[in-house]
């Protein structure tokens, strides 16, 4: 054997490309059983559970002061081709669950015909009506409106428009959706409506200042057109009822959908119900909804419907319509470089976009952020893409506590919130994104108490270093803000040295939701927090209890405490 191996070895001295030829053949093969091996198992079908190893995702990414260093499982994801579809679409098929999974005869000519059905469906759900103008100052289309600069398609625009009640459905700029119940343009060239979609390359979306309009055929009719028109309370009649209320009509079979209706008709957000009189306005300072009276002063019983309530003369039943006030709906940067830095501080989870949103429509100018959020930049907060230094947002968002970072600012508003309320919120966003939910798994699993162990102090040191370090600090807490959004709004805005006339702010009041501002937390069945960790919460609230009165502020909202 040794006298062989000495024969190899001078054989292949004399002969190096013949050895570095065989060297690469093996490795060759090596690789082709590699391989093979990796594709011989079973083919995964789209949709199908995946293996533990392959669950596992990337560890959480750095967010604030802390890091976790652990993984988390990935969120099952829906079949491959697989299309969500709203309540209003009724979908024609004899079996929708098998759209989308993978076919035996699955050939050229079966992805034919089931792209010639789709297309038929989507004539169906809507029908093209054509490109009309658009003007930035004059809406063509006047209801509810949003943005998306990287997923938006036909589809999408036409469900969110439809879900609402909403017979057009117009796109715009390629990302741009608007929703409305009257066309109220001139027709354009078709060759003007010439951008494509950002989700979609195969469609079109308008184009600049043009809108291509569909409108919605199988929005459901046989439900209440407008029945998420919100219901605002019952009001007293306001002095100028005429000029607080201009539009109004007579209507002797006086019903909420027909007053609704009508209000929506001549494009105002308010319908208020006065007895066999219908009245539509907008929220001003002659009619601000603030004062609510006894709902009982306005029971009186519709004409056309025994079960609803239509007001009186004197009290009036006031209903928010699907029009957008757009008297706060302007927004742009700021026309010279800010003097000053004024920062917009929360820990994670503590209704900081909700914040810069409300901000938005009061100021008319865009906030910055001190990240950036491509998700957010898409949804049309167009200041996060700017420095943070810019100078050119009316504020900055920032989750940071440093020493160092607050003191780059020169005033801020701090908003605290419920501790329980944020972590929870927190939690949500980092396994369920902006407005979804983390998985009941995530709860169970060893991610939330190890969350809850990291971030609870972190609340409570991030309180404490703004108050200690911040230059000009103007507390908000986010429970007061809801609960008096005018009021907080005022204060917010005085800081930031606008000046907003009481009429937009009004406004904002009718619009103050947003994109990002998520349902409510989602119930879950049991109490995600244990005995331990509430002891330890409690103790942070007492802390910054005590540093914000030491500062001659007031406390902690009472509803921190019982729990």
């Amino acid at each position: 054997m040794a006298k062989l191996l000495l024969k190899l070895q001078r054989y292949f001295r004399r002969r190096p490309v013949r050895f570095f030829t065989l060297l690469a053949l093996y490795l060759a093969a090596g690789s082709l059983v590699f391989l093979h091996s990796g594709f011989s198992g079973e083919p995964r079908v789209p949709g199908s559970p995946r293996s533990p190893a392959a669950a596992e995702g990337p560890g959480l990414p750095y967010l604030g002061v802390m890091q976790l260093s652990r993984g988390f499982k990935a969120a099952a994801t829906m079949p491959a081709g697989a299309r969500r579809h709203g309540p209003w679409f009724k979908s024609t098929s004899k079996e929708p669950s098998d759209r989308g999974k993978p076919r035996e005869n699955g050939g050229t000519r079966s992805r034919t015909v089931r792209g010639r059905s789709g297309r038929e469906k989507e004539e169906d759900r809507a029908r093209y009506v054509g490109c009309y103008e658009d003007n930035t100052r004059q809406r063509t289309l006047r209801g509810m409106s949003f943005f998306d600069y990287k997923k938006m398609t036909v589809f999408r625009c036409q469900d969110n428009c439809a879900e609402r009640g909403y017979l057009y459905a117009g796109l715009e700029f390629g990302a741009e959706c608007y929703c409305g119940h009257k066309i109220q343009a001139s027709n354009a060239s078709e060759s003007e409506c010439n951008m494509e979609c950002k989700g979609e390359r195969s469609n079109t979306c308008g184009g600049i200042n043009r809108l291509s309009i569909y409108r919605l055929e199988l929005a459901q009719e046989s439900a209440r057109r407008y029945g998420s028109a919100i219901f605002r309370g019952c009001f007293r009649r306001p002095e100028n009822v005429s000029i607080a209320l201009p539009a109004s009509q007579l209507m002797l079979n006086m019903s909420v959908d027909k007053c609704v209706d009508f209000c929506t008709e001549k494009e105002f957000p308010l319908a208020a119900l006065a007895g066999t009189t219908c009245r539509c306005g907008f929220p001003s300072t002659l009619f601000p909804l603030h004062e609510r009276e006894d709902e009982q002063l306005c029971a009186h019983k519709c004409a056309a419907e025994e079960f609803e309530s239509c007001g009186s003369a004197d009290f009036l039943l006031v209903y928010q319509t699907q029009v957008q006030d757009n008297r706060c709906m302007d927004r742009r940067f700021l026309p010279s470089r800010a003097k000053q830095l004024v920062a917009l501080a929360s820990f994670p989870g503590a209704g900081n976009t909700w914040a810069r949103h409300l901000i938005e429509l009061a100021t008319g100018f865009y906030t910055g952020s001190y990240y950036f959020d491509g998700s957010l930049y898409n949804k049309g907060f167009k200041g996060e893409r700017d420095h943070w230094r810019s100078g050119r947002t009316i504020c900055i968002k920032t989750h940071e506590s440093g020493q160092k970072e607050i003191e780059s600012f020169d005033s801020a508003i701090l908003l605290i919130r419920n501790p329980y309320k944020a972590l929870m919120a927190e939690f949500n966003r980092k396994y369920g994104g902006h407005i979804g939910f983390a998985a009941h798994a995530h709860w169970k699993g060893k991610e939330w108490p190890e969350f809850v162990a990291n971030y609870a102090p972190w609340w409570a040191t991030h309180t404490l270093d703004w108050l200690r370090y911040g230059k000009k600090v103007l507390v908000v807490h986010f429970e007061d803000l809801k609960r008096d959004l005018f009021v907080q709004l005022q204060r917010m805005v005085a800081l930031l040295g606008v000046t907003a006339c009481e009429d937009r702010l009004l406004c904002v009041e009718g619009q103050k939701d947003g994109n990002f501002k998520r349902s409510g937390l989602r119930k879950l069945e049991y109490d995600p927090y244990t005995a331990e960790m509430r002891k330890a919460i409690s103790g942070y609230i007492r802390t910054v209890d005590a540093a914000l009165k030491l500062r001659n502020l007031s406390g902690v909202p009472e509803d921190y405490y019982p729990r």
